[in-house]
């Protein structure tokens, strides 16, 4: 809220008509305050404006009228109930308006009041509208607000009506809109025709017509995302103003040695973005970078070759995993290629002993460690590192914003380098990473097999059980996989270890079960992953944890329990699991889950294999979170924009917003005065 606008900073509770539980009721919908109700958008609007005479109505239809009360009368009917009717009439006709259980309104219809009624016209021997909306006329009534305009129509909760909200709104602009404090400079408006603030609210409400509403609807989104922008931008200019105490060797023994032991060509996407990388090391300023890329694109050889950098100029290297299995996995795939080379890698989780954390901490200290690889170990305050000069990330998602400045603090102006195989839309990047640089990873490596994704329902089961037959028989490997349930991990667990039980001894006797869940203690886990990638188990069956990490080219057969449990974004992990070898694969849903939702994100992931694409549709459905704050998951708190909709305000947003803090940092010209003081309010 603007401290210096005391009236727009108040509660609501204050608002004439809005007591206690009413203001219970508003908090429901996000309005604690009169700013919030002033930017409180409508879900849609309906167009009152075209009267009709009643001679010209038609049964079926919603139609708004003018006329003369000529009657009210009130009535008992069965069980207690009652039926205010009022005869409406004009110059062409009569209509009959009925109103159930709501017997005030005899009192407030007088005979010969005007009144406007907005409502569907009923079939029958005469023309009626059953509780249509009223509102009476006034001979010095300059405007309506429930009828003969274009009405806003409101999300709502439990207890507030249409009607009521609509009259609160337009109470609280009539007093409050004027005192709006303009964050756009004028000439931002002006250039484009856009309304000022308090007008556009108005329209925003209000609007007096479609262009006038468009209008003041870009304006307000612009500002929103300006506003973010111009954050994210003060926040890029922060870090180009920080000088990094170390310098890297870029090539040096440890890349040369890397780069020979690769037993595949690098793809040229991987090439371009291991260039953008590596000049970001040679700046004087911190990289802060994110590199995403679709589901076995080949992200980790990147980070491989920045840790060789990094070690062989005698530097410390932090990566940071949300799951043990994915640190394990980590750790396994750069010692195959850093072990030879005499660089040391460690792995710091709550699965190894305390004695051995203890004395890798000490290594850690020394600098004789120099690849550090964790979960959320890594964040412990014992923890110390001798000159720790790259922070890596992965499956940043899954972390909050505090955690991944809580390691960068452990060195002294790290570059930080964010990872992500779960592919971000460019609307997203350009908001939730706008203080990152991205890059791309935008090819798959040659030789993948293609994969087949179907949905089947519980009656397919004979015919998926055949197909993971097939696959078993032909000497390929396979998961089954269980998502976290809301009664938690116990339940998961229990669900996982029954099927595995059940399709070792009912279905498939003839084949080496397995089971994998986050239960199990580290080295039992280490254990069946190592046996699943040596070919010793046929079928895994496990909880979520093998969403990222496995790297199992074997494994051809893919079945998701439960998929309405997982977002787009997550099915799509998992189906990447497969598809790592030259040969086919399927990745099956199974769910008879009806819910239109489901039914969408369902269809979404069986007709596309591009990462990105399900991410813009996971955006579309499920909301884009938080993008500035702590909070990672949620709905973003933008009131009126839209970021798949308002694509080309965003890039806008973004360049005005670079353009600005360019010219003026810390916004120190007048004219942005207003602008300053949203920003320190947010």
């Amino acid at each position: 809220m603007i401290a210096s606008q005391a009236s727009l900073s108040s509660s609501v509770r204050y608002v004439k008509g809005v007591g206690p539980h009413r203001m219970a009721q508003l908090a429901q919908l996000g309005i604690a305050t009169v700013e919030d109700a002033c930017y409180y958008p409508p879900r849609r609007y309906e167009d009152r404006t075209r009267l009709i005479a009643i001679r010209d109505l038609i049964p079926g239809e919603i139609c708004t009228i003018r006329g003369r009360v000529t009657a009210v009368a009130l009535r008992r009917i069965r069980r207690g109930q009652t039926l205010v009717e009022a005869a409406i009439e004009d110059e062409t006709g009569v209509l009959s308006a009925l109103w159930f259980n709501q017997p005030y309104l005899a009192q407030q219809l007088k005979a010969e009041d005007t009144v406007i009624l907005y409502g569907r016209v009923e079939p029958g021997a005469r023309f009626q509208m059953i509780h249509p909306e009223h509102e009476r006329v006034e001979e010095d009534d300059a405007e309506s607000v429930h009828t003969g305009r274009i009405v806003p129509i409101y999300p709502l909760t439990a207890g507030i009506g249409q009607r009521w909200l609509r009259q609160t709104i337009a109470a609280i602009l009539e007093r409050y809109a004027g005192q709006l404090d303009d964050p756009l400079p004028g000439s931002l408006c002006r250039d484009r025709g856009w309304p000022a603030l308090p007008e556009a609210v108005r329209e925003l409400h209000f609007p007096s017509s479609q262009e006038a509403l468009e209008r003041a609807r870009m304006r307000l989104i612009f500002q929103e995302l300006l506003l973010l922008q111009v954050g994210l931008a003060q926040r890029r200019q922060q870090v180009v103003a920080l000088i990094k105490p170390h310098r890297y060797q870029i090539d040096g023994p440890v890349t040369r040695g890397v780069e020979a032991g690769l037993p595949f060509t690098l793809t040229d996407s991987q090439r371009q973005v291991l260039e953008q990388l590596t000049a970001d090391l040679r700046a004087p300023w911190p990289m802060h970078r994110l590199l995403q890329g679709d589901v076995g694109c080949g992200k980790t050889i990147v980070m491989i070759h920045l840790m060789a950098i990094a070690a062989q100029s005698g530097c410390q290297v932090a990566l940071m995993a949300p799951t043990e299995l994915l640190a394990e996995q980590h750790v396994r795939v750069v010692r195959r290629y850093l072990d030879p080379l005499r660089v040391p890698v460690v792995l710091l989780s709550q699965g190894v002993a305390a004695g051995e954390r203890r004395r890798l901490a000490k290594a850690v200290a020394g600098g004789e460690a120099a690849v550090v690889i964790g979960t959320h170990a890594l964040l412990q305050q014992g923890l110390v590192f001798k000159r720790l000069s790259l922070v890596m990330i992965d499956e940043q998602h899954k972390f909050g914003v505090v955690q991944r400045a809580q390691l960068a603090k452990k060195g002294r102006t790290p570059d930080v380098l964010v990872v992500t195989a779960t592919p971000i839309p460019r609307t997203l990047a350009l908001t939730r990473y706008g203080d990152l640089e991205v890059s791309t990873i935008a090819q798959l490596p040659a030789g993948r097999g293609r994969i087949e994704t179907r949905w089947m329902r519980g009656a397919d089961r004979a015919a998926l059980y055949g197909l993971v037959r097939e696959q078993l028989t032909q000497r390929r490997q396979g998961y089954v996989v269980y998502p976290l349930v809301e009664e938690g991990v116990s339940r998961e667990v229990r669900a996982a270890t029954a099927m595995a039980r059940h399709l070792q001894v009912e279905v498939f006797p003839r084949f080496r079960i397995g089971l994998l869940h986050g239960q199990m203690p580290a080295a039992r886990k280490e254990a069946t992953m190592q046996a699943f990638a040596r070919g010793e188990i046929d079928l895994l069956v496990s909880t979520v944890i093998v969403e990222v990490g496995l790297d199992v080219p074997n494994a051809t057969v893919m079945v998701i329990e439960h998929p309405d449990r997982f977002g787009l974004a997550q099915l799509h992990q998992l189906r990447g699991r497969i598809g790592r070898g030259p040969q086919p694969s399927w990745c099956v849903v199974v769910s008879d889950a009806g819910e239109e939702s489901v039914r969408q994100r369902l269809t979404a992931f069986v007709e596309t294999l591009d990462g990105f694409q399900l991410a813009e549709k996971d955006l579309e459905l499920r909301g884009p979170g938080e993008l500035r704050g702590s909070r990672q998951s949620g709905e973003l708190r933008l009131r009126i924009a839209d970021l798949m909709r308002d694509r080309a305000l965003l890039e806008l947003a973004r360049q005005e917003a670079g353009a600005l803090v360019s010219r003026d940092p810390a916004l120190r010209d007048p004219s942005l005065a207003a602008l300053r003081r949203h920003l320190r309010a947010r």
